[in-house]
């Protein structure tokens, strides 16, 4: 394994600190609303706290295709990505028919970015059997 460039460094600092602010976030929400400890206008701003660092993820991936100079490196990111929407999109719009149709339940719309997270990981996986592949 070669080393992090420093975009990557920068890269999973930020999603490092993303990581712990959803937590806290997510765990902080899911308390107020299962205690009833928060109602109201500010039960808005509660329960999009969690999705602030996720969105963030999102953002955090833009900035590393841009600022990484490698372009091997960017290219497996890119990679990853485009196996994570294709991925994401497919399943949530099958879902979504079948859902219409009725022949399967509700799923909430925040899982298509657990599918999409999920997805990402594949594409390392991919992009590993593909080095490997070609090192062979």
């Amino acid at each position: 394994m070669f080393p992090a460039s420093p975009a990557l460094r920068r890269y999973n600092r930020r999603i490092l600190l993303l990581s712990l602010v959803y937590a806290a976030c997510l765990f902080a929400a899911v308390y107020l609303f299962k205690h009833h400890l928060i109602a109201g206008p500010l039960a808005w701003p509660v329960a999009l706290a969690p999705a602030v660092p996720v969105i963030g993820f999102f953002v955090t991936i833009g900035r590393y295709l841009v600022e990484e100079s490698d372009e091997y490196l960017r290219d497996q990111m890119v990679r990853q990505a485009l196996i994570a929407t294709g991925l994401a999109m497919a399943i949530a719009t099958a879902w979504g028919f079948l859902e219409n149709f009725g022949l399967v339940r509700h799923v909430d719309a925040y899982y298509v970015a657990v599918v999409w997270f999920a997805g990402l990981g594949l594409g390392a996986c991919i992009n590993g059997l593909a080095a490997r592949r070609g090192a062979a």
